[in-house]
């Protein structure tokens, strides 16, 4: 991959992401903002709002499988693309800042231009030309030499841009004629902005519409273009006169895709109303609904023979809809209370409006029509809808997962997806581990749920309608949780071991294990230099687990651009592990290449006997005075507490540093209720120590982690000091109730 980079100053703070995922994703899983189609080959590209860009082959009619091949590489929604060069190259401008360059036919990228600041949301294409525009929120419009682009190398990786600036608002559309003497923008500040293309000047601003301009499009010979906009109405412009000479209401929302006929005679509108509309430019009271879509239309381009518009939505699904033949648009009738003509001078003639309800009339009703393409759907995809349009063809798209909820293990996650479906990811695997199908989400989560505490070490980012995984050291510290792995990882534990293991460690580790960074060079007389520790820096990976190897991770400033995104098995190659090197931030490389983990966190207790032990005398009181204060591993689980009491307030004997978890900051540990109990410990000293003693915290039994099912319920984290208070139990000598309280 060969990228651009802008003088961009001192890098930010680096957070890395990855997503969960299969290793082939041939289903848009999130709805899909701009199409292209090759009408050479018939192939289909669609650019999706979960960051794939896919291939299609849209002439195929017996097979259910159009799918061809994914292109990914970018890490946020695709909003644009533009096929050039004949259909040998692919243009794509993303959220995640930039544009990058693709061979179409072989789906990799081959460069990535990174001159935007903000995201980019709209290219245009100058044919004859080989130019591309790019325009996003930044307010800035860059213009590329496409040979320029497709000739870049690793020698030769810089690359000349010429930049037009001027406008005062986020740029949301953005058009160019096929020669490339005109250019147009849209924007926030609902004007057209025209600019020449050569030398970089405005020539003029329009004014007329009340709401963003979300969509444009220019004549061949450069002297008219129509406008779409948040405010519903289509307008056409005379560049030469510079003033609208025409306006069209036939949506009640906002328009938000254009496409011409040959001619520049007819627009196809699709819009936020769902409705995809076609209205002759000189007769604008000729219209004919084409189809209702099910969801806000984004994005449409003509099929391969033009006998039908290929349109996206805020679903994931693509449609084929039947067009009518312009010369008889006449025979077609469109009514909606919203039409209206507006011919320019400002007096308003409204259109046929015989109902406030949108229908077809006429032969748009009549059955029949070319055979449905089965594209990877059902045949009811295919069927007329009376008064919906009629579908030609339907390529299905995924479920975009659209609900979450972390467990208070921190490690599962369960969601839910925009077909009700439940499943339950393992996030420090990186997999799924079951589909639960149409259960309730609620009740799931209260069934799984357990009573203990682990710190957040993730957030989790569903923009893309796949689990995004954030790792960070802002806000939320990827090294905040550690766990013993008998608690953490119960798979992997192994008898009478309990190491104590770091979530994010483990993870960072596993999803690098395959990068091998080029060793230091050290030129000294005398031979080569031992490494310290004699590590011969092999050692990769966690002895745990790996990760899935087409699992993509990401590297990106916190609140920025994605400065690095690959494959996790990519990390292994030179070009990969060079781009590492200089991506990789300090933190992460301390664990993953110097193996060093980050500290425990100690909290301070004191251990006191509980109220109930004076149940008989209620004169008594607790004495929290001259009560030694102990440490501990935030992590510390109940059974280690139990052992500290049965060893250090009982005086039964344990295995030699049994209870090592508890440690003393003042001396020796309060013996003073040793006598009263010496008996009946030596009756129990076989008895496993965390079945002779029961802890409470907050009056509920904790049997795992002590601080971790009760720090969100006090104050130890802040400052504040936690009891650990104990009674005996007159029924069974030798249980204890603990519990944990702030005071």
């Amino acid at each position: 991959m060969l990228t651009h980079k802008n003088n961009q100053g001192g890098r930010k703070k680096m957070q890395v992401s990855f997503v969960i995922r299969d290793a082939e994703e041939k289903r848009h899983r999130n709805g899909v903002n701009a199409l292209q189609l090759d009408t050479v080959t018939g192939r289909l590209y669609s650019a999706g709002r979960d960051a794939i860009i896919r291939l299609w082959n849209s002439t195929q009619t017996n097979s259910h499988e159009p799918y061809i091949q994914s292109m990914e590489h970018h890490n946020d929604w695709v909003n644009d693309i533009v096929l050039c060069c004949g259909g040998r190259n692919l243009i794509s401008a993303s959220c995640d800042t930039t544009v990058k360059v693709w061979n179409a036919h072989k789906g990799f990228c081959m460069s990535t231009l990174r001159t935007h600041r903000d995201y980019v949301q709209a290219l245009a294409y100058a044919k004859d030309r080989e130019q591309v525009a790019s325009a996003g929120l930044d307010k800035a419009i860059f213009l590329w030499d496409v040979n320029t682009l497709t000739a870049l190398t690793a020698s030769n990786n810089t690359v000349t841009t010429s930049s037009i600036s001027g406008s005062k608002d986020s740029i949301y559309s953005l058009a160019m004629n096929p020669s490339g003497t005109i250019i147009v923008s849209g924007s926030t500040e609902n004007t057209l902005r025209i600019w020449d293309p050569r030398t970089c000047n405005k020539i003029a601003k329009l004014k007329g519409h009340t709401e963003n301009v979300k969509a444009l499009v220019v004549s061949e010979d450069g002297t008219q273009v129509v406008s779409g906009s948040s405010d519903g109405k289509i307008k056409l412009w005379s560049i030469g006169q510079q003033r609208c000479i025409q306006t069209i209401s036939v949506h009640s929302e906002g328009v938000w895709c254009l496409l011409m006929t040959d001619g520049f005679s007819h627009v196809i509108s699709g819009s936020r109303d769902r409705k995809i509309v076609m209205t002759e430019l000189r007769n604008p009271s000729n219209s004919v609904l084409i189809c209702e879509e099910r969801a806000p239309v984004l994005s449409m381009c003509y099929n391969i023979d033009q006998t039908g518009v290929w349109a996206t939505t805020w679903n994931s699904d693509i449609r084929c809809w039947k067009l009518h033949k312009t010369d008889k648009l006449c025979n077609y009738s469109y009514s909606n209370s919203c039409s209206s003509i507006n011919n320019g001078s400002g007096d308003m003639a409204t259109a046929t409006a015989i109902s406030s309800s949108t229908h077809l009339a006429g032969p748009a009703q009549q059955q029949g029509g070319p055979e449905a393409m089965a594209l990877g759907v059902s045949n009811a995809a295919s069927t007329s809808n009376a008064g919906k349009g009629y579908e030609v063809a339907c390529i299905k798209g995924g479920a975009a997962i659209k609900k979450y909820h972390v467990l208070n293990d921190k490690r599962f996650m369960l969601t839910r997806d925009t077909e009700e479906n439940v499943a339950i990811y393992d996030v420090l695997k990186v997999k799924k581990v079951e589909d639960l199908g149409k259960v309730d989400f609620e009740e799931e989560v209260k069934r799984r749920s357990q009573r203990i505490y682990v710190p957040n070490w993730f957030t989790v980012d569903l923009k893309t309608g796949m689990p995004m995984i954030v790792l960070g050291q802002d806000e939320v510290d990827c090294f905040a949780a550690w766990v013993s792995a008998e608690a953490g990882l119960p798979e992997h534990a192994e008898p009478g071991s309990d190491p104590k293991v770091n979530y994010g460690s483990l993870l960072l580790q596993a999803l690098l294990e395959h990068w091998k960074p080029a060793p230091p060079h050290h030129h000294m007389p005398g031979g080569p230099v031992e490494l310290e520790n004699g590590c011969d820096g092999d050692i990769r990976g966690n002895e745990y687990f790996s990760v899935p190897k087409h699992t993509p991770i990401i590297f990106s400033e916190v609140g920025g651009r994605n400065v690095c995104r690959m494959l996790v098995k990519d990390a292994a190659g030179e070009t990969e592990s060079a781009l590492l090197s200089d991506t990789v931030p300090s933190w992460v490389t301390n664990v993953v290449i110097d193996r060093t983990l980050p500290k425990f966190i100690k909290l301070p207790f004191y251990l006191l006997a509980h109220p109930s032990m004076f149940k008989q005398d209620r004169s008594k009181k607790l004495d929290l005075t001259n009560q030694e204060r102990l440490i501990a591993n935030e992590f510390i689980q109940c059974r280690k507490v139990c052992e500290h009491v049965l060893e250090k307030v009982l005086g039964t004997d344990l295995p030699a540093g049994a209870a090592a978890a508890i440690g003393s900051s003042t001396g020796n540990s309060n013996s003073s209720q040793n006598n009263s109990q010496s008996d009946a410990n030596s009756e129990g000293s076989q008895v496993p120590a965390e079945e002779r003693i029961e802890l409470l915290c907050n009056d509920v039994v904790s049997r795992r982690w002590v601080m971790e099912s009760c720090n969100p319920m006090v104050g130890v984290r802040g400052g504040g000091r936690g009891f650990l208070c104990y009674s005996i139990d007159v029924n069974r000598p030798i249980l204890y109730f603990l519990s944990l309280q702030a005071v």
